[in-house]
């Protein structure tokens, strides 16, 4: 983003302002969204479990990497749903789709993990 004068910072100045960024919309999404930190707190779980059940780097890959993915997308959809509420209460139907769409997004990943961690871990049961 520039400053009041238009100037665009580079080299690591910008990627310094753009991690602050980054963090500022992290802890946004921590202190507004309950589901991140639901989500936060799985995968806070998850990911040293993953570690440790996983044989091999492809299998901790495998069960880790889709759960940061789910944190992905629900950043996303919290965005999605930031820009539709700063218009307005009121509803509209593509408003709701496009929050609706955004959960099932969501959603998805979420069945994703399963099915990453079953189809990895469930053989070993069996």
């Amino acid at each position: 983003m520039a400053d009041q004068l238009g100037h665009v910072p580079r080299g690591p100045r910008r990627m310094l302002k753009a991690a602050i960024w980054s963090w500022q919309g992290l802890r946004a999404a921590w202190l507004h969204e309950s589901s991140f930190r639901l989500e936060v707190c799985l995968a806070a779980v998850l990911v040293p479990l993953g570690l440790w059940l996983g044989q091999s780097g492809l299998e901790r890959i495998a069960l880790i990497a889709p759960l940061l993915i789910v944190l992905a997308a629900e950043l996303l959809n919290s965005a999605i749903e930031a820009v539709i509420e700063r218009y307005g209460p009121e509803h509209h139907v593509l408003a709701g789709r496009a929050k609706d769409m955004g959960s099932a997004a969501v959603f998805v990943l979420l069945i994703n993990v399963l099915l990453c961690w079953g189809l990895i871990l469930l053989p070993r049961l069996f």
